[in-house]
C-alpha cells in the first residue's frame, strides 16, 4: 500500500505540490498579461483601486516614514560622532532612505495592509459565489477584479515609496536641525550630494516589482480561496506572509543585479 502511494508522486508529495502551485501561479500571471490590454479596460475600477491602495495608505506611510527617518538619524549619530563626522549625517540618511529603507518599508507596510485586504476581499467574493455570478452575467471577473488590482498596486507602490522617502527625509531634517542647527538648504545640498540617478531609478524599479508582487499574491490567494470563512482568513494571512517572503528575496536579487551595473 505504501509503495502504491509513493508511485502516485513524481518526487515527494510536498515537492510535487510546490511545482503544481508554481505552474498555477505562472498561468495566473500569464493570464494577467494576456488580458491586461484587452478591451474593456475597466478604467473606473482601476481608478477606484488606485485610490484605495494609494490614498488610504497615506496615513500609515506618513507615520512609518517619519519614524523611520527620525530613528535612523538618532541611531547613526553616535557612530559618526566617534569619528567627528556628524556633517555626513544628511548624506548617510539620504543614501539609506532612498536606496533601501523607503522601498522596503513601503513594500512591507503595503504587503500587510493592501495584500491582506485584496486577499480577504476576493476570498469573500469567491466563497459567497459572487465571482461565479459575474461569470454567469457575462462579466470577466479576472479582468475586472484581478487586472485592476494588480495594475493599481504596481502603479501606486512607487508613488508611495517616493512619498515615504520625502517624509523620512523631513523627519531626519527635523532631528538634525534640532541637534546640529543645520539649515534646510545645507541639509538638502548634503543629502543629495551622494545620490545618483541610478539610486532613484533602482528604487522605483524595485517598488514596481514589489507592487506587482503584492497585487499578484493577494489576488491569487483570494481568487483561489476555498473552505468558507476560514478559507478567507487563511487567504488573507497567506497573502501577507507570502508577499513579505517574496519581497525579501526580490530585494536581495535586485540589489545583486544593481551592484553588477555600478
Amino acid at each position: 500500500m505504501a509503495g502504491k502511494q509513493r508511485r502516485n508522486h513524481l518526487l515527494t508529495r510536498r515537492i510535487d505540490r510546490f511545482f503544481l502551485i508554481f505552474s498555477d501561479v505562472v498561468r495566473f500571471i500569464g493570464r494577467f498579461f494576456r488580458e491586461v490590454f484587452r478591451r474593456p479596460l475597466e478604467w473606473n475600477e482601476f481608478i477606484k483601486q488606485a485610490y484605495e491602495i494609494g490614498y488610504r495608505s497615506l496615513l500609515l506611510i506618513t507615520m512609518t516614514g517619519f519614524i523611520t527617518g527620525v530613528v535612523f538619524t538618532k541611531q547613526s549619530r553616535p557612530s559618526l560622532a566617534e569619528f567627528g563626522a556628524q556633517s555626513w549625517l544628511p548624506s548617510l540618511v539620504a543614501i539609506a532612505v532612498i536606496k533601501s529603507l523607503a522601498p522596503l518599508v513601503t513594500a512591507l507596510i503595503c504587503a500587510g495592509k493592501v495584500g491582506s485586504g485584496i486577499g480577504a476581499e476576493l476570498g469573500s467574493m469567491r466563497v459567497t459565489e459572487q465571482i461565479d455570478a459575474m461569470e454567469v452575467s457575462a462579466v470577466n471577473p479576472f479582468k475586472f477584479l484581478v487586472n485592476t488590482r494588480i495594475g493599481a498596486a504596481t502603479l501606486m507602490l512607487p508613488m508611495l515609496m517616493l512619498y515615504a522617502a520625502f517624509i523620512s527625509m523631513m523627519g531626519s531634517y527635523l532631528d538634525i536641525s534640532l541637534n546640529e542647527q543645520t539649515s534646510f538648504t545645507t541639509f538638502v545640498e548634503q543629502a543629495f550630494s551622494k545620490i545618483t540617478f541610478l539610486d532613484f531609478a533602482s528604487s522605483i524599479i524595485r517598488s514596481l516589482v514589489f507592487g506587482f508582487t503584492i497585487g499578484t499574491v493577494g489576488c491569487y490567494k483570494g481568487y483561489n480561496t476555498s473552505g468558507g470563512t476560514q478559507g478567507v482568513g487563511r487567504a488573507a494571512n497567506a497573502a501577507v506572509v507570502t508577499s513579505m517572503f517574496l519581497i525579501f528575496i526580490e530585494e536581495m536579487l535586485i540589489l545583486q543585479i544593481i551592484n553588477y551595473f555600478r
